[in-house]
């Protein structure tokens, strides 16, 4: 294990997002005059830390090519996959020979526009010497029911203990990669990195971010990140335009 290892940076990119109800995938959608997924790499192409950017891309992609960082010397390509799961594991695959097992990597949402900077620092600093790596997240706050599948709550749970997990996500290469195969292998498709690392019995740890940093999942959520993008002074608030 390196010394002094190395940070890289994952975004996977591959998904459609039938839920936005949209003619092309939600990363490539107009944010501010710039694609949803041009914020989310912003901050990882920018960080002096990140040594590269794998973006993991269906094959079939015809969007990529015109975004704002696809020809940047810092980002990778890599093939996407049918699941999630699947484009981590082509992109960490993409780094042989470029990073080490014991380097970390964060596994970024291509349509999570609104990081904040700070939030960013604040798990790279916390997790650097972190024996399993770990996740931003914020603490539930509403009140939460399960419903029995047909839209009838059965109970209230108890939201003392809950957090929405969020990205980045940061681990180990090595295990990172060891973990999804064990996933795969027993025909688990993890919805995020640290469930995998959690079936091997570890427990990642939270790291508390903002609100502001949603994922782009329906068509009410693109003003809501114009809004927070703007808050944030990344973009002109009279003209869209990014400013930083």
């Amino acid at each position: 294990m390196n010394e002094t290892p190395s940070l890289w940076a994952i975004l996977p990119a591959a998904g459609v997002g039938r839920r936005m109800g949209s003619a092309i995938p939600k990363q490539y959608l107009d944010l501010a005059g710039r694609a949803v997924i041009d914020h989310a790499l912003d901050l990882f192409i920018e960080d002096a830390r990140i040594g590269g950017v794998v973006v993991a891309l269906d094959p079939a992609d015809g969007y990529w090519e015109s975004t704002a960082h696809a020809g940047h010397p810092k980002v990778m390509r890599a093939a996407g996959g049918a699941e999630r799961c699947h484009s981590v594991l082509n992109a960490l695959a993409a780094l042989e020979g470029r990073a080490e097992d014991g380097d970390w990597v964060l596994v970024h949402d291509a349509a999570r526009p609104c990081l904040r900077a700070a939030d960013l620092d604040r798990l790279i600093d916390a997790l650097l010497g972190d024996a399993v790596g770990g996740l931003l997240g914020i603490p539930v706050r509403d009140t939460m029911k399960r419903d029995d599948g047909a839209g009838r709550i059965t109970s209230t749970v108890d939201r003392a203990s809950l957090w929405h997990a969020y990205t980045p996500q940061m681990f180990r290469l090595g295990l990172l990669r060891h973990a999804l195969h064990d996933a795969l292998a027993a025909n688990d498709l993890v919805t995020d990195d640290a469930s995998a690392i959690e079936r091997l019995g570890h427990a990642p740890r939270l790291i508390e971010g903002h609100a502001d940093n949603l994922k782009i999942t329906r068509a009410e959520d693109l003003p809501l990140a114009h809004f927070y993008l703007r808050q944030q002074g990344r973009i002109d608030s009279s003209r869209g335009d990014k400013t930083c």
